[in-house]
């Protein structure tokens, strides 16, 4: 089939990738060569960086809502448009351009989680499944029917580790459908119901940075949550780090002997923690502003009294 593919990053770079392995994709379009870095370099996105690769044409409109951007795809004669975390929104006339239509690989188990930030979505709300839906895109946000569903249990994994699952299901989903379009079978659409529908907005700046105020286990699942993109920090020991890996205390009885007050720091059984509103956090793994990364112990070493109970962790200003 004659693929045209709309997609951003690492997510829909891996789909992408699979698609070019069994399909034709005629052209590629992603969102504008992003400003990164000390250097402010120009970088281009995941799926450009595929796309150039396998020197597939690539198209970076800021919209595409320009008439001649929609003479430009209708051009390319695609059979199917494949959308995977494109990051803008697809106009009526394009909807309307593939004989097969456009279909999305959304990275929730809809109607739960439409929107831009499924999968952090559902690790904060504590959901014990995530999943991806190959959805058949309409004017509404992410309201079409949907067809193939893959799903997979969230547990421990955090979000990169997520994501990279859900982009090979996605892959999975995405061909599986594409095959039997093919061939002239039938899928079962299903329409959603909007009664049991949740919203996923896009993560805020700095809305994964930890506070003494939040819950241990809400700042655990921050940490979960977050990635490079949007990573979960705060202030420990005057010290600016970066919390790859916690976890709530589970017991009790540490509780009881720790005795950590919210705010403070302790490395107590050769395991670092810091006290949040209701009990303390077990900090696995940090980095350090300009370091790498490290075990909590080994970052609590280098701190002077941290036994004590009296050394303090805070928010990041601003």
């Amino acid at each position: 089939m004659r693929i045209l593919f709309m997609g951003t990053p690492a997510y829909a770079a891996t789909i992408l990738e699979n698609l070019i392995q069994q399909h034709e994709v005629v052209g590629v379009y992603t969102r504008p060569d992003a400003v990164r870095g000390r250097g402010k370099k120009l970088v281009f996105s995941p799926v450009k960086q595929v796309a150039v690769q396998h020197n597939i044409p690539v198209f970076t409109p800021r919209n595409l809502r320009d008439a001649a951007t929609q003479r430009e795809i209708a051009a390319l004669a695609p059979d199917v448009i494949c959308v995977a975390a494109y990051g803008a929104i697809l106009p009526k006339r394009v909807l309307d351009t593939p004989p097969h239509g456009c279909l999305n690989v959304h990275a929730s188990l809809l109607p739960h989680w439409r929107g831009a930030a499924p999968i952090e979505r559902a690790i904060l709300a504590g959901d014990e499944q995530a999943g991806v839906c190959i959805m058949r895109m309409e004017e509404g946000l992410d309201t079409g029917d949907y067809g193939v569903v893959r799903t997979t249990d969230i547990g421990s994994k955090n979000a990169t580790e997520l994501t990279r699952e859900l982009s090979d299901l996605g892959s999975q989903a995405l061909l599986t459908t594409l095959a039997v379009l093919e061939d002239g079978g039938h899928i079962e659409w299903k329409k959603q119901d909007d009664f049991f529908a949740t919203y996923a907005p896009k993560v805020e700046k700095h809305e994964f940075y930890l506070a003494p105020t939040d819950k241990a286990a809400d700042a655990a699942k921050k940490v979960q949550a977050s990635s490079a993109p949007h990573p979960a920090r705060c202030v420990i020991a005057s010290r600016q780090v970066t919390i790859i890996a916690a976890e709530r205390e589970a017991s009790r009885l540490n509780c009881d002997k720790m005795k950590l007050a919210k705010g403070r720091v302790m490395l107590f059984q050769k395991e670092l923690y810091i006290g949040c509103a209701d009990r303390p956090l077990k900090v696995i793994e940090v980095r350090p502003a300009g370091k790498h990364s490290m075990s909590g112990r080994d970052f609590a070493m280098g701190i002077q009294n941290v036994k004590s109970g009296l050394i303090t962790w805070e928010a990041i200003d601003g």
